[in-house]
């Protein structure tokens, strides 16, 4: 793109603004269309998910049935729409819950310090010493298969990354002379928290937890995928994968549609989290 009347420096810029404003707008579209199809797939889906038609079991994609139908002759469409919605959905109240958790207590081992922050070190370091995924498996098959347990199990595991990222930053930012004039000046221990200490560790918290939702929708795919997550006849991508998985020489749509929605879901979620660090870093770096 040539721009008339610019130095070559000054042109580049330009380019460059413009390639920025260009792919930013394209994560807002995508978010945007992100949250309609969460928020009204029960309402756009074609067909109803629900309904059992033996007569039309594994049809082929057609005019009629777009993405055909599964074994019991639901629209596999359909039940795509509202399986996102239960996969995708489920992620982002995982990743509140999560961060719920993980902020307050990050922030109080941190700033309280002393056996408070040696108790929580050693409870973070006895869920750290085994994989996240290996813990969410563990914890669902104690309380049971549903979509419930499943939130509770991967919360359990996730909080902690928020709130080690949280301390490290309180620890290293509570001995500023910010941090002692604030509270020699009679700032209560929550307001030093709220208008000092957060805003430091927010930014880390916005990329990882931006990075996060990929993971949390693979490990919630995952997870209902050997039958702990969400129970039938919900449609949700990783069920619909199992679902699919006996008849996938004779029907592979059956799990090609659910297989290629997570990945272009965890792929979108990770390059939307690349571009929140990315603009993070340049206004540190302004700064």
């Amino acid at each position: 793109m040539r721009f008339p009347g610019m130095k070559s420096g000054q042109r580049q810029a330009k380019a460059n603004r413009l390639k920025v404003n260009r792919f930013n707008n394209t994560h807002i579209i995508m978010l945007i269309i992100v949250v309609l199809a969460l928020v009204c797939a029960p309402y756009m889906t074609p067909y109803d998910p629900y309904v059992v038609q033996l007569g039309i079991r594994l049809l082929p994609p057609s005019m009629q049935h777009l993405l055909g139908t599964d074994d019991l002759g639901r629209d596999l469409l359909s039940r795509l729409m509202l399986g996102g919605r239960n996969t995708v959905g489920t992620s982002l109240l995982v990743l509140l819950g999560a961060l719920s958790i993980g902020i307050p207590a990050g922030l109080l081992a941190g700033y309280a310090g002393g056996w408070l922050d040696r108790v929580y070190k050693r409870v973070t370091d006895a869920f750290l010493a085994f994989p996240d995924f290996i813990i969410a498996i563990v914890l669902s098959g104690l309380m049971g298969p549903g979509i419930f347990n499943l939130m509770i199990a991967i919360i359990s595991v996730k909080w902690i990354t928020y709130s080690r990222i949280v301390r490290n930053s309180v620890v290293a930012e509570k001995g500023q002379e910010y941090v002692t004039i604030a509270r020699l000046s009679g700032l209560r221990s929550y307001q030093i928290w709220w208008k000092h200490l957060l805003p430091h560790a927010l930014s880390h918290v916005i990329v990882i937890a931006s990075l996060d939702i990929g993971k949390i929708i693979l490990m919630i795919a995952s997870l209902s995928y050997i039958g702990l997550g969400v129970q039938p006849p919900e449609p949700e991508w990783g069920a619909m994968l199992n679902e699919g998985r006996l008849y996938f020489h004779s029907s592979p749509y059956l799990m090609i549609a659910p297989g290629l929605a997570i990945m272009l879901v965890v792929l979108w979620s990770n390059m939307l989290g690349d571009r929140i660090r990315d603009i993070l870093d340049i206004k540190r770096s302004k700064e």
